[in-house]
């Protein structure tokens, strides 16, 4: 069986601490926690203990397969599962299919002292404690379900283990399967793949060396990639360092736009230079305008007058349009060269840098020449959001309450008691934001990198804005501004079409409010706006597919919504 290595499982005996390391090995890699058992008790709406006496095991075991489904359906999820779960067939060959099976051990007497001392018991607890003798009983038990620990990827013993030091062994024994899984992958195909250039230059190294990208916040692992995203503080200056461990060549060349190149051009390249790099530079005008077919001939004139080669890397140091356009030079300049995302704006380091899209506009659509073509890293500095002009921070903004919106509804709840702060720039809570939206779109576009299924969530929103957009020749509205407005569509259809209740438009409208985000447009023509919608990309057979809201958190795919609710709700949004 083919295995990959998208979730961590983590199973064991009571007392060995399955949920809370699962939940700390969550919180390091950024990760979805899932705990069966809770899962369970949510679905049914009882205690464990109460189904093993009203319903028997057979039907606790039943849930329990019920439960595991769904929740190996995902990546980069840490699951926590009960202490017999592993030792049903169906249950094991589902989490080993897309997970790392590790099993937390201890000995029999570890284990009656630390059941012993729990405040509360679990399902599994109370029985284990309960006659003359509980340590013959744990004995007993562990010893029958002993061959089925044993037969797991990774073995941790946690006798005089913190949770903190087990959940990093976790993570370091994680990240040495899925190392050789990958290479065990890349060897198969790799006769298939001979004519692939990218390979040795950075895929490999960025797979297998653990130096590399042992501070990485987060991963993106798709078929032709797997490449980390590093978030931090004054990151900037570590980007010689990271760029010499994924790069054969020691020539790298740097496209920004003017503004940014003003800001952080001299300093890259010196940072660069430092690393051993000879670099080249070339800078582009600011704006969405020179996101274009023509720019990208400037700059491959460029590359051929600089003799660029296959294995020399290429840096896209700016915001979303500098991303889309370096990105889009990078997979068609000589069939393909590496490169890395350097994001500087908000909207950049939380979505546009992420998950290989890269694209020039065409007059009558955005993005609609490119391709897929991912990065070798993302290395976002938080420091540069400081000498974003205001107007650009607020519109990044959209993208954030985005994900809470259509993914993580805990998500938009921390983006709501916390905006004044974010607007602010707390670092910490700056990070954590940042972090969590690079996260959940890394885990999307692991899923899907190519948009066939689930990564059209990611486009909540942005059908009404790129309508904008286009209708205004991309001069008028930042794209986060854009996106803002489209949501607030999105929403208002939703709504109309009977799936999301007004209550939840409300807290919508109120958030991007909060952040400063429009909720309405004027000067624009309707009819511009619904022509630009029906070349949008995310068309099928000639319909619009719009991504609804059923509730925070949760989407629906609707490819039927009536051109007259259209309309009524782009005259809502509109002011004349």
């Amino acid at each position: 069986m083919k295995r990959a290595a998208g979730n961590i499982v983590i199973t064991g005996f009571s007392g060995t601490g399955k949920s809370l390391v699962a939940r700390e090995v969550a919180r390091q890699l950024s990760w979805d926690f899932i705990d069966t058992d809770n899962e369970i008790v949510s679905l049914v709406k009882k205690p464990i203990a109460e189904i093993f006496s009203s319903d028997g095991e057979e039907k606790f075991r039943e849930l329990e397969r019920v439960v595991i489904k769904r929740a190996s359906r995902h990546s980069h999820r840490v699951i926590a599962i009960g202490g017999g779960a592993i030792a049903d067939p169906q249950n094991r060959a589902k989490l080993a299919r897309n997970g790392v099976i590790v099993c937390l051990e201890a000995r029999p007497e570890t284990i009656y002292q630390r059941l012993f001392q729990e405040d509360s018991h679990g399902s599994e607890i109370r029985p284990l404690l309960e006659g003359d003798n509980p340590l013959e009983r744990i004995r007993q038990l562990k010893a029958q379900r002993q061959p089925y620990y044993d037969d797991v990827d990774l073995v941790i013993n946690t006798d005089d283990l913190s949770i903190d030091d087990v959940a990093k062994e976790v993570v370091k024994g994680w990240r040495l399967l899925r190392s050789a899984r990958n290479d065990k992958g890349k060897r198969r195909n790799d006769k298939g793949k001979a004519g692939n250039s990218r390979g040795k230059t950075g895929r490999e190294k960025t797979k297998a060396g653990n130096d590399v990208a042992e501070d990485a916040a987060c991963w993106v692992e798709t078929a032709t990639q797997t490449y980390p995203i590093f978030v931090s503080y004054g990151l900037l200056d570590r980007l010689g360092e990271k760029l010499k461990k994924v790069s054969s060549s020691r020539v790298a060349i740097v496209i920004s736009d003017g503004s940014v190149s003003r800001l952080y051009g001299d300093r890259v390249g010196e940072i660069l230079k430092a690393a051993g790099f000879a670099v080249n530079s070339f800078v582009v005008p600011p704006g969405e305008e020179s996101k274009s077919i023509n720019t990208a001939i400037d700059i491959y004139n460029f590359l051929i007058k600089k003799r660029v080669e296959r294995d020399d890397i290429l840096i896209a140091l700016g915001g979303g349009m500098i991303g889309d356009l370096a990105g889009f030079v990078a997979a068609t300049y000589l069939r393909g060269i590496p490169w890395v995302q350097v994001p500087t704006s908000l909207v950049a380091m939380v979505d546009a840098s992420i998950g290989g899209k890269v694209a020039v506009n065409h007059h009558q659509g955005k993005n609609l020449i490119g391709a897929f073509y991912q990065p070798n890293f993302v290395l976002a500095d938080t420091q540069t959001l400081a000498t974003l002009p205001k107007r650009e921070l607020t519109s990044g903004w959209a993208e954030v309450v985005k994900y809470g919106l259509i993914l993580d509804k805990e998500f938009f709840k921390f983006l709501e008691s916390n905006a004044g702060r974010l607007i602010k720039l707390e670092q910490d809570v700056v990070s954590k934001a940042i972090i969590r939206s690079a996260s959940l779109k890394a885990q999307v576009v692991s899923q899907d990198e190519k948009e066939r299924g689930q990564r059209i969530i990611l486009n909540y929103g942005h059908t009404i804005a790129h309508g904008l957009e286009a209708a205004t020749q991309y001069s008028h509205f930042l794209h986060g501004e854009a996106v803002a407005i489209g949501m607030m569509g999105a929403a208002k259809l939703s709504q109309k079409s009977g799936i999301l209740p007004p209550d939840v438009v409300k807290r919508q409208q109120s958030l991007l409010q909060n952040f400063g985000l429009p909720a309405t447009f004027s000067s624009t023509g309707l009819a511009e706006i619904a022509k630009a919608m029906e070349v949008d990309k995310k068309t099928r057979a000639k319909k619009i597919r719009w991504v609804l809201l059923e509730d925070i958190g949760e989407t629906a795919i609707r490819a039927n919504v009536p051109q007259q609710d259209v309309m009524a709700v782009l005259e809502e949004l509109s002011q004349r």
